[in-house]
């Protein structure tokens, strides 16, 4: 039986991917590494234990993954408070309608707990999640399961019990590893044929995923 739903963030309820993208790259240029969007995508919602040997492997083991993540949080908070995030379509249709069923809301993110406040603040969603667990409270981030069993957990439920909402690769397999039921609301690409394998479902918005919980209780 379907007892909550858990919320990735970005690229999910803020469309923060593709500010990634450009100052990830701005930043790695500007540090002297030829860094591209298509590189940026392969470490979407990967935590820096992963993240680190795949850069590396790519640009060199001289590649300073701390200076030019300092360098892309600084730039990327710079446009951010000066332009704001944009929330994604149907996140509020999606979230009101949860408040009309007795199911648990949470986030999961790669993200810092101190960001992740700021972001889902400024959009005005803060306040709808009974839980909000981040990359820094677990030992291994996406694609490694932690993060949804932490949050189950948290939610005193079983995987089994909780859909998983995610628009990359890296966090459906990390849903899917927990044992949720994996939703995928594609962002900046499509799921290709393993990641496919390994969806409950596909939604081109977030308030498409209502006709599939109701379904669902």
């Amino acid at each position: 039986m379907l007892k909550s739903v858990i919320f990735d963030m970005d690229g999910l309820m803020v469309d923060t991917e593709s500010l990634l993208q450009t100052f990830w790259c701005k930043a790695a240029n500007q540090l002297g590494y030829p860094m591209t969007k298509k590189h940026v995508l392969g470490i979407r919602s990967l935590s820096s234990k992963y993240a680190i040997p795949q850069l590396k492997n790519l640009f060199g083991d001289d590649f300073d993954y701390y200076a030019v993540r300092a360098l892309r949080i600084k730039m990327m908070n710079d446009y951010i408070s000066k332009n704001g995030l944009v929330k994604k379509n149907g996140l509020d249709e999606l979230l009101q309608y949860l408040k009309t069923t007795n199911l648990k809301i949470a986030v999961a993110t790669a993200t810092d707990f101190q960001r992740t406040q700021i972001y889902l603040k400024s959009v005005k969603v803060f306040d709808y999640f009974d839980k909000i667990i981040c990359g820094d409270m677990i030992e291994n981030g996406k694609p490694e399961p932690d993060i949804y069993i932490e949050a189950s957990k948290q939610l005193s439920l079983e995987p089994n019990e909780c859909i998983a909402l995610e628009d990359s690769p890296n966090g459906i397999l990390s849903a899917y590893k927990a044992g949720c039921m994996p939703i995928m609301i594609p962002d900046l690409t499509e799921p290709d044929m393993e990641t496919s394998k390994l969806l409950f479902a596909k939604c081109k918005n977030l308030s498409d995923v209502i006709p599939i919980i109701n379904k669902l209780l």
